[in-house]
């Protein structure tokens, strides 16, 4: 039987192994925009969400862990999470107010799609466990 969804659904969620998931929830919601869609405190667990981007976060050695190799900090090595924001800058500021540091300070960047370009803005940042995510908004068509 197929899973159903509904059109607005996401169809891939990743679900973030963190250390503690008050720091994260911290981060990700107070600073980042998130907000919390459901939890389950007693098994460490968040899902939250920010438009259409879409995580869960689960406190390590709380709950069910899934986990297939020692947890050498930072976690999420070889991947970052685009997050597409209407404007980058409310992020950045809020930020830089936080003294979070940035792992990448905000470029725009022009990205060959097929035969135009398409450009961004963007920045990336680590959250409390060292996961990558790069917040990025549209700079327009071609340049």
């Amino acid at each position: 039987m197929a899973a159903t969804h509904a059109v607005r659904d996401p169809v891939l969620v990743p679900e973030l192994l963190v250390r503690s998931l008050g720091e994260s929830l911290d981060f990700w919601c107070r600073l980042c925009g998130f907000a919390v869609l459901y939890d389950r405190p007693d098994e460490g667990f968040a899902y939250i969400a920010r438009g259409m981007a879409h995580v869960m976060l689960e406190q390590e050695g709380v709950g069910r862990n899934w986990v297939t190799a020692p947890l050498d900090r930072p976690l999420g090595r070889g991947v970052n999470f685009q997050v597409y924001v209407p404007s980058i800058e409310p992020l950045v500021e809020a930020l830089r107010e936080a003294d979070w540091p940035l792992f990448m300070e905000p470029e725009a960047k022009w990205y060959r799609t097929g035969q135009s370009e398409a450009g961004v803005v963007q920045f990336l940042v680590q959250d409390p466990d060292g996961y990558l995510i790069r917040f990025q908004s549209s700079a327009g068509p071609e340049g």
